[in-house]
């Protein structure tokens, strides 16, 4: 009987330290999970914070360097200066060249007392004739309003839609050494008639227009089809040559070239009447219009924009957009 006892108490005990050893295991777990959810809502705090940080900085540094550059390098008020717009690559409306960013930056511009002068900086090759004329007719309208003028400056290239702004600039520079002119329309795109058949691919086109498809790159050319394109594109190109005749004026010399969609070095078009003389931004604003001081009314994007640009959402939309569209180049 004493030794029923006896064991019966060993099991007492061994269950009592089987019960504390995982409670102590249960509580050690609870207290880790503790200090894990404690340390997960640190680090989220802290991520948060530093996003926070990131925004202020991305949302205080376009307002802090609005304020510099009004101001000289000795941080004074500027009195007087020249207005710079730079038009830098493709001109469309999903760009940094897109005709909403540039007349929002002429009509500041234009309405700024300290700007003497306007000049837009031109890098370009062309783009969308829509585009372009929507600055063109902006910069004519803004003219008759204001009295100031605007100058072009062509650096490497200002070709096409880039050229059709500039001429309605009242006078327009360049290198010896930039592109010139391209006074042209052009619409390309591929055709793959019989890759589909040639891949076992059957496609299926439904359209309630006769012409409808007259664009699509897998089916046949039409003679009739390519003779009305010819004249759309004809037509833009007629806007176009108007266009600059209106801005350059007796300045043109009388050669059918100029519009045939050709391309020059800045010392050939200064005979041409393509521009009025050879001069780099500085060197305008110092000599010619007697401001040296630049400041640039380029609408930018915000650096978050711009950041996020760069993870390719800009490339992947551009890629999808159509390759039929009309192009001044």
């Amino acid at each position: 009987m004493s030794d029923f006892n006896h064991n019966n108490n060993n099991d007492n005990a061994l269950n009592q330290q089987l019960y504390s050893v995982l409670e102590k295991t249960l509580q050690a777990g609870v207290i880790e999970q503790r200090r894990k959810r404690r340390w997960g809502i640190f680090f989220k705090l802290l991520f948060a914070l530093y996003f926070l940080i990131i925004i202020g900085m991305f949302a205080a540094t376009p307002v802090l360097n609005e304020q510099r550059k009004f101001m000289d390098s000795d941080g004074n008020p500027l009195n007087e200066y020249t207005a710079v717009i730079r038009i830098e690559g493709e001109i469309a409306a999903t760009t940094d060249a897109s005709a909403d960013k540039i007349t929002t930056a002429l009509r500041k511009a234009f309405k700024d007392p300290k700007a003497k002068a306007i000049v837009l900086r031109i890098n370009s090759g062309g783009g969308s004739p829509v585009q372009s004329a929507y600055v063109y007719d902006e910069i004519n309208r803004l003219k008759k309003i204001h009295n100031k003028k605007i100058y072009a400056v062509i650096m490497d290239i200002g070709a096409s839609g880039a050229y059709y702004i500039a001429s309605a600039a009242d006078e327009i520079y360049a290198d010896q050494a930039s592109l010139v002119g391209s006074i042209g329309v052009t619409a390309a795109s591929f055709g793959f008639v019989g890759t589909l058949e040639k891949l076992g691919i059957e496609r299926r086109l439904y359209t309630s227009g006769e012409h409808k498809a007259f664009l699509d790159p897998f089916s046949p050319q039409n003679v009739n089809e390519n003779e009305f394109w010819k004249d759309v594109l004809n037509t833009v190109h007629v806007q176009f040559i108007n266009a600059v005749k209106k801005g350059r004026g007796d300045r043109l010399q009388d050669k059918p070239e100029l519009f045939s969609g050709l391309i020059w070095s800045g010392e050939q078009a200064l005979p041409l009447g393509l521009i009025d003389g050879l001069a780099s931004t500085g060197s305008l604003a110092r000599d010619v219009i007697k401001a040296p001081d630049l400041v640039d009314f380029t609408v930018q994007e915000d650096g978050f924009t711009r950041f996020m640009k760069k993870l390719g959402s800009e490339t992947i939309q551009r890629f999808f957009y159509t390759s039929s569209e009309i192009q001044l180049r």
